[in-house]
């Protein structure tokens, strides 16, 4: 609704400026430039998100001092500390980060803010910024088109900073012209009243462009023209401080309860840093001017000493927080808790996270991890025995088959219909939503966690096949036929048992062997059991019947045991790129699996034959 009022009214607004004033017209072309600077600089980084951010990150965040500089270099380098927090949001979304690192990166991305007053305030308006700016903007554009990703990406950057040079060149033209027209400082208001009338502006103005660096350099264009008076300057900074925590609140809405949380601690910061600077103003004044004199900044030349001053408040912010930020993460979560995690939904696909390749692919493996959750919950139901059993480690397997005998079927429709089906369509869903190139590395990645999630669904169908049977013949009085089809229930549950297992493994070399080891057993159980088969049926324990089905779900047993190593393969170990590729040269493919496979068929239709 608000939105619906707000859009119609600036455009009513500036229309009406556009013919009262050319200069207007030339100053809002300025914003407009910019802004779009802006844009071009967020699809120029966006394409080194692509696994790169994700390594920088984890070395980078896992130290609060770490956090804090990652939050000032990354902020400092994209100019843009809206769009530091929309990336920290997505990012601890998806899991990479935790709450206390990303509230590290929202410290440190507003200190880092601060460089861009002054680049703005000591080189902007010091010389004629246009003349950079064009020869940028043609280098810039020309790599645009260029077919390589990473020059593409350069080239977006380049002409994103072409467009904010121009931008503020148009800005201060706009400001410089008003002076023979209209005199703005008419409109200054003094004290305590104009103090608070000016950061509201500044705050409205920032919530409009969604960038506080675009108030910041209306302000300083302003104030250089001698549009607005020195402490209104101030007011505006103050005011856009605060304002750009909705871009964070707005990112966050589509976020989990952690990315809510973030949200939440931007605006309590710049609320405590507005508050502070209010409150403090003439003592921090002071130390402006101090600082100003001892650097050889002149008592008049106010855009730098409100590049200071903007410097000076965010740094107290900082260092009024840095104390209690594990005090405020406490708080967070239990402002914000998470809610009791339903099996029925996903926890991970947010809007927040399908942006980048990094946040989308991690999203989509801990989701692939909640499905096999609930594929484990199906699969303990089918063999009638107790998940929480199976995954013990104490748990004696065979004792637990004969403690609890399949006595009916399990309506395995109705739990795949609410666990599983709509998650795995809610996956594929994302999956086809995301924006990335199928040239990134995670696109790899993304298809097999997709193809992971099919060999759950079609391990669940093979569980349905055996449930008639599992049924009919561990309650059978035929104590063979029983004991087989227990076997296979055992096989079952240790598989998943030592899937878990994996899954847990610490040690980074432990998971491949185990794998290969598992795909090793699944085979020679394959094999032997045909040469059990054939004995029960020549020495008449079974008959023909029971032969038939024990030979089909053996099959089952086989096909569903493949699907769910080859997805342990998949989610449980390629987490690390220069791992995976070290593991897959170790780990025995499927042409070797099947020389081994062939190899024991041979040595058992030797004893057949020698029986």
């Amino acid at each position: 609704m608000l939105r619906k009022i707000l859009l119609p009214s600036i455009l009513i607004t500036l229309s009406w400026g556009f013919w009262v004033s050319p200069d207007f017209k030339v100053i809002s072309a300025g914003v407009a430039i910019f802004l779009f600077g802006m844009l071009s600089l967020e699809t120029g980084f966006k394409v080194f998100t692509g696994g790169t951010l994700e390594k920088i990150l984890a070395k980078a965040t896992n130290k609060r001092w770490k956090s804090l500089t990652f939050g000032i270099v990354s902020t400092s380098i994209m100019q843009s500390s809206s769009l530091v927090s929309v990336i920290t949001i997505s990012f601890l979304s998806a899991g990479l980060i935790g709450l206390y690192e990303g509230v590290g990166i929202i410290f440190g991305a507003n200190l880092g803010t601060t460089t861009g007053a002054w680049l703005i305030a000591g080189f902007g308006l010091k010389v004629k910024i246009s003349a950079y700016a064009m020869p940028i903007l043609v280098f810039g554009t020309l790599l645009i088109f260029q077919n390589s990703k990473t020059l593409k990406g350069i080239g977006y950057v380049l002409a994103g900073l072409g467009f904010l040079f121009l931008g503020i060149h148009y800005m201060k033209e706009g400001f410089e012209a008003f002076k023979d027209t209209l005199d703005l400082t008419q409109f200054s208001v003094s004290g305590l009243k104009g103090l608070m009338i000016y950061t509201a502006i500044g705050l409205f103005a920032t919530v409009v462009m969604q960038s506080s660096h675009a108030t910041l350099v209306l302000t300083i264009t302003a104030l250089a023209s001698g549009q607005i008076s020195y402490d209104n300057a101030l007011a505006l900074a103050i005011g856009a401080n605060i304002g750009t925590t909705v871009t964070a609140i707005i990112g966050s809405l589509s976020s989990n309860e952690q990315g809510k949380r973030l949200a939440v601690a931007h605006l309590i910061f710049n609320l405590v840093t507005g508050f502070v600077a209010i409150t403090f103003l003439s003592q921090i004044l002071q130390l402006v001017d101090l600082i100003s004199s001892k650097v050889g900044i002149e008592d008049d030349d106010f855009t730098l000493k409100l590049a200071v001053f903007h410097t000076i408040f965010n740094l107290l912010g900082v260092l009024i927080m840095i104390p209690v930020m594990r005090r405020m993460v406490d708080f967070l979560q239990r402002l914000i808790p998470v809610k009791t995690p339903s099996r029925l939904k996903p926890r991970f696909l947010h809007e927040a996270t399908i942006s980048y390749a990094d946040t989308a692919t991690e999203a989509v493996r801990n989701e692939t991890l909640h499905m096999w959750d609930n594929t484990i919950d199906i699969i303990s139901h089918g063999l009638r025995l107790p998940r929480e059993e199976i995954l013990s480690g104490k748990s004696d397997l065979k004792k637990l088959t004969n403690d609890f005998p399949v006595k009916d079927s399990f309506d395995i429709d109705r739990y795949y219909e609410l666990k599983v089906k709509s998650l795995y369509g809610e996956i594929i869903r994302y999956i086809s939503q995301a924006t990335f190139g199928w040239e990134l590395e995670q696109s790899g990645e993304i298809h097999w966690l997709r193809r992971a999630n099919q060999n759950m669904v079609d391990a669940i169908k093979d569980v349905k096949h055996l449930q008639k049977n599992l049924a009919k013949y561990t309650i059978s009085s035929n104590s063979v036929i029983k004991d087989q089809y227990n076997v296979l229930r055992i096989q079952i549950a240790q598989l998943v048992k030592s899937l878990e297992l994996i899954r847990t493994a610490e040690s980074d070399d432990i998971p491949s062997l185990m794998i290969d080891q598992l795909k090793l057993e699944s085979d020679t159980q394959y094999t032997l059991q045909n040469k059990v088969i054939n004995e029960m049926i020549q020495g008449k324990q079974i008959t023909a019947d029971m032969a038939i089905s024990l030979m089909n779900d053996k099959a089952y047993v086989y096909d569903m045991s493949r699907k769910l190593i080859e997805m342990g393969q998949t989610i449980f170990i390629k987490h690390n790129k220069d791992l995976s590729e070290a593991e897959k040269t170790v780990q025995l493919d499927d042409s070797e699996i099947k020389e081994i496979h062939d190899q024991h068929q041979s040595v058992n239709e030797e004893i057949k034959n020698g029986a």
